[in-house]
């Protein structure tokens, strides 16, 4: 129904924050109404007596019930039970129209997916620039890598892109191409959410272990000595 209906006055909404809210709560209640059909029942709460109320001069008594009233509203609300009808509430089936085509929907979301590719592009070129030691242009595009790596896609794009240097047997570094590739792992290990532990870490895991550096003959420092404080 939202495709359907709703769209031109989504467009009409864009940028008037106040509107989308009222919009957001208006479908947050139908979709709660749907949820929770049948009101609950309200209970009757009878008040205590305050404290000290029998200390009190003038009281007035209880007065006294009449049996056959009290019998009669007993009966009456009996009879409305039994001539209730039971309470399912019946389905409504009607043919909502297929709405504009989704091309008109997808047309807003092409800035964001443009948005994604450049970053994912991005994040190659970074690291293609790290492995061919072109230092300077890794560099100006480190700060962009470091924030894609928010991002899910670009997370799981390094990890590809790293094992691919592994395959070609480019995991010995130097100094400045195994801090650039470190700090990488770090960001993306940072911004890991639980959801992400047996995907991306996982991934990293056989990379932390290939990556490495010469310190001196003899000795040889992984990566994963630089990124195993990670949860």
């Amino acid at each position: 129904q939202l495709v359907a209906y709703e769209v031109k006055r989504m467009k009409a909404e864009e940028g008037n924050k106040q509107k989308i809210l009222r919009h957001i709560k208006e479908l947050a209640e139908k979709l709660y109404k749907n949820e929770n059909p049948y009101p609950a029942v309200t209970m009757h709460k009878v008040q205590k007596p305050t404290e000290g109320c029998h200390l009190r001069l003038h009281q007035r008594p209880f007065p006294r019930l009449d049996e056959g009233t009290v019998q009669w509203i007993i009966d009456q609300a009996t009879a409305k039970l039994h001539t209730a009808p039971p309470a399912v509430r019946a389905e409504k089936k009607c043919m909502v129209p297929s709405g504009p085509p989704i091309a008109a929907i997808l047309e807003r979301n092409g800035n964001a997916l443009a948005n994604s590719a450049r970053r994912l592009e991005v994040v190659r070129n970074c690291i293609s620039y790290v492995f061919e030691n072109k230092m300077l242009e890794a560099k100006k595009l480190f700060p962009a890598v470091l924030r894609a790596m928010k991002g899910r896609a670009a997370r799981h794009c390094l990890t590809q892109e790293l094992h691919l240097h592994v395959q070609q047997n480019r995991a010995v570094l130097d100094h400045q191409q195994f801090d650039f590739v470190i700090r990488m792992m770090n960001c993306c290990l940072q911004d890991c959410t639980a959801m992400d532990e047996h995907g991306i870490a996982a991934a990293l895991l056989p990379l932390v272990t290939a990556f490495c550096r010469k310190l001196s003959p003899g000795i040889t420092q992984f990566a994963y000595s630089c990124v195993q404080e990670h949860v």
